[in-house]
């Protein structure tokens, strides 16, 4: 019978939560047997006690038990086949109940030597020492329960059994002394920074040696699974759970810990003792490119299968789909279904990656969002107070730090401003974007790239767009779209120009920058996938300013734009959209309509796009953008316009079937027209272009 952790792709347990599967009531003593044989084998194989954090001799004292089970389960086997009797069916029941306590077990154990969890299972010894005298106990009634035909099938088998059975009843389980002095230095440390004092490093050491954290890179191991844990207890609506406020000041400690004990990151070491698949040589042929979304070029972290072979991430293919694109967007075949299939191998790949690097990948969740918006004030003044001392040394790095230490100080501000919205305002706070910018002139390419990352989180906070604005970035992120080392740099340059572009009285200073607009056209015309995006969505918040409708038009912006409607490619349609939506705000001014309607070729390809199965947001846009063309270019327009044959169908579909306001402005835009060749024909002039014999014109 196999494991439940074998039964196929699940959401994955929750530490310390022993969820375990009962046996079914028809399956045969036999086979069950030997499934317990496997399961007892594996417990007692744990013979690396060390591995374990807290509770040490408590899982020394379940191990040894195990062994010893493992030696009843094996005598009563062995006596079954050399009598050539099977086990009665009566024994079911027992064995059924040692299953489970088994498999209880094995999750405890697994728990309590998982790494990344280890401070968590330290801060919960109690709890962990009061499971597994529950779980030994277990063991203990369903051997009691067995029947004697079982227990005594050999003389071997009935001292094993009743030795298993008394050890187990007589476990005496409780925290070590280390331990409980390593959780008062923990509870030491988070009363400092409940009280904004910096704490000793000999107790954080302490700690740390304790539970086995040596590296950098353990410490990002350890926050990252707080992290998980915090959100999914976000998420299933636990805002009053006593954990949240522990869970949090840990996470404080070990962004302290991090930043302030270690004076390098290091990548993931692998264990020696570990199978030749271990995460740090797989990351060696792991090309992380393979592993990006198609439509986002992210990461993935839920990937899924559409029905035409290609992968993505679930969020992505979801979102493609429900704005109505039904089509691959890797290989342009029409879906024939809107199902995805979990892809478990690429989900491995990715997830020994990340482990690699001294991170983990928790469950994906729609709520995820909201989740991490909820984490806008802390949870309790420990968690506040942990974090600005981090904070406030992180600065001090930034700004009087040698090269390694400023290098270590953006990342791992880069880091904590992505983590989540009170972890920015304390950047904020501290004056972090001033040095942010200052060190974008750095000669370190990587310096200057989590430089820019940062900035780039910490605008996605109010205070922190107020704080570029004042200290004069946005003149300094423009030339990071210039001239920034890296490409990602560029990217994340442009996406700055993005937020800041949220605020109107930002926009008007970003459009007086002489090379603001021109560096974005230029983006959108040589940049990557997602250096087009940014760049698009960034020049679509700054024609908010009438001023920028001008330059845009002058640097060229309808002519690259257009070139990217008619480029199309793999991820074409999704580029077209924000395409689309720039030359429709381009067009709400004249100077912009007259550029548009210069270009034949892109009016006809407009015209095309509306007819074609585009999203119902891309087709909103590009009926505004026919009625500003419509509104600015006269008599003239709406003469080639109606010379379109398949633009009145699609304008007729968009009053019938789409949202009211596409349907308004189709319904301006064909009674224009009819209106135009009405006042251009005689009464006895012969029908208009727009109408073939024996049509009958339609007013709407």
């Amino acid at each position: 019978m196999p494991a439940p952790h074998e039964r196929g792709p699940q959401r994955r347990r929750r530490v310390l939560a022993l969820s375990a599967v009962c046996p079914c009531e028809a399956i045969s003593p036999a086979p069950l047997l030997a499934s317990l044989v496997s399961l007892a084998a594996d417990v007692a194989g744990r013979h690396d006690v060390a591995a374990f954090p807290a509770l040490r001799s408590g899982a020394r004292e379940a191990v040894r038990l195990a062994g010893v089970l493992l030696a009843f389960l094996e005598a009563v086997r062995d006596a079954a086949g050399s009598a050539d009797v099977p086990l009665p069916s009566k024994a079911v029941l027992g064995l059924s109940e040692l299953h489970v306590a088994l498999q209880k077990l094995r999750f405890l154990l697994a728990d309590c030597a998982r790494r990344g969890a280890r401070l968590w299972v330290l801060m919960n010894a109690e709890l962990v020492a009061s499971e597994l005298r529950v779980v030994l106990g277990s063991v203990a009634t369903a051997m009691d329960a067995l029947p004697r035909d079982v227990v005594g099938a050999s003389d071997e088998a009935g001292e094993l059994g009743r030795m298993v059975s008394e050890q187990a009843w007589r476990a005496a389980v409780r925290p070590d002394a280390e331990d409980e002095r390593a959780a008062r230095s923990v509870r030491s440390v988070l009363a400092w920074f409940g009280s904004g004092v910096t704490p000793g490093a000999e107790d954080a050491k302490l700690v740390l040696g304790r539970v086995g954290i040596a590296s950098w890179s353990d410490c990002s191991e350890e926050a990252a699974f707080l992290e998980a844990e915090l959100l999914e207890r976000l998420e299933a609506g636990g805002e009053n759970d006593n954990d949240l406020v522990l869970i949090s000041g840990l996470m404080a400690f070990l962004v302290y810990c991090s930043v302030v004990l270690f004076d390098r990151m290091d990548s993931k070491k692998a264990d020696a003792a570990a199978p030749v698949t271990r995460p740090a040589s797989c990351a060696a042929w792991i090309n992380p490119e393979a592993l990006q979304c198609p439509i986002t070029l992210e990461l993935m972290t839920d990937p899924v299968t559409v029905a035409t072979g290609q992968t993505y991430d679930r969020a992505s293919i979801n979102k493609w789909i429900k704005n109505g694109c039904r089509k691959c967007p890797v290989t342009g075949e029409r879906l024939r279904n809107a199902e995805v299939v979990p892809n478990v191998a690429v989900r491995g790949v990715i997830e020994q990656l990340l482990l690699s690097k001294g991170a983990s990948l928790h469950e994906p969740s729609s709520k995820h969002r909201c989740a991490v918006d909820k984490t806008a004030a802390p949870f309790g003044a420990v968690s506040a107070g942990g974090v600005r001392l981090a904070v406030a040394f992180l600065i001090a790095r930034l700004s009087r730090g040698t090269p390694e230490e400023q290098k270590k100080a953006t990342y791992e501000v880069r880091k904590l401003s992505k983590r989540n919205v009170f972890y920015r305002a304390c950047l904020v706070e501290a004056d972090a974007v001033p040095w942010l910018l200052h060190l974008l002139s750095s000669t370190d390419a990587s310096v200057q790239g989590n430089a820019v990352a940062g900035l780039l989180n910490l605008s996605k906070h109010p205070a922190g767009r107020r704080a570029l604005m004042e200290a004069g970035g946005p003149g300094l992120i423009v030339d990071a779209v210039n001239v920034a080392a890296k490409v990602e740099a560029r990217q994340n340059a442009a996406g700055v120009l993005f937020y800041l572009s949220s605020n109107p009285k930002y926009c008007e200073e970003i459009s007086r920058i002489p090379e603001a607009i021109p560096t974005l056209v230029h983006l959108v015309r040589e940049g990557a996938y997602r250096g087009r995006k940014n760049a698009l969505v960034s020049l679509y918040g700054l024609l908010q300013c009438v001023d920028g409708h001008g330059k845009a038009v002058s640097a060229g912006a309808v002519a690259v734009v257009a070139g990217l409607l008619s480029a199309g490619g793999d991820r074409g349609d999704d580029l077209a959209l924000d395409a689309i939506a720039l030359l429709a705000r381009l067009a709400e001014q004249p100077a912009g309509a007259r550029a548009v309607v210069a270009s034949s070729a892109l009016v006809t390809r407009l015209v095309d796009f509306l007819g074609e199965e585009a999203s119902r947001s891309a087709k909103e846009h590009c009926v505004a953008l026919l009625a500003s063309l419509g509104r600015h270019g006269g008599d003239k327009v709406l003469a080639l316009l109606g010379k379109l044959p398949g633009l009145m169908p699609a304008l007729y579909a968009l009053i019938a079937d789409g949202s009211p306001q596409a349907g308004k402005k189709a319904r301006w835009l064909v009674n224009e027209i009819h209106r135009h060749y009405e006042q251009r024909q005689p009464p006895s002039a012969a029908p208009a272009p727009l109408a073939a014999a024996g049509d009958r014109i339609v007013r709407v």
